[in-house]
């Protein structure tokens, strides 16, 4: 679970890119110019990013610690093959 402080952070960043990815829809709409437009899209892939990393520390610093601090093997085996499967889309993604 994420905790407030970071709740509020993902929260922030998620509606900078909200607004992101309107001034881009805008900059459609007005035709501008395509490498204007392709930096602005980087900007948002680099946020969502940012978005991201926060979210996963949160859930190795929480969800995984506690799982591995408990003695619930099931539990701790998949909370690794979760983050193995993340990894691996990542890398197919990537």
């Amino acid at each position: 679970m994420i905790d407030e402080d970071h709740k509020k952070d993902v929260t922030t960043r998620l509606k900078k890119i909200e607004g992101q990815i309107r001034g881009i829809h805008r900059m459609v709409d007005e035709n501008r110019y395509c490498i204007d437009i392709l930096s602005q899209t980087r900007a948002v892939v680099a946020a969502i990013r940012k978005v991201e990393d926060l979210i996963m520390f949160q859930h190795l610093h929480s969800c995984v610690v506690d799982s591995m601090r408990s003695d619930n093997e099931a539990d701790k085996n998949k909370k690794i093959d979760e983050i193995m499967e993340l990894l691996s889309k990542h890398r197919k993604n990537g």
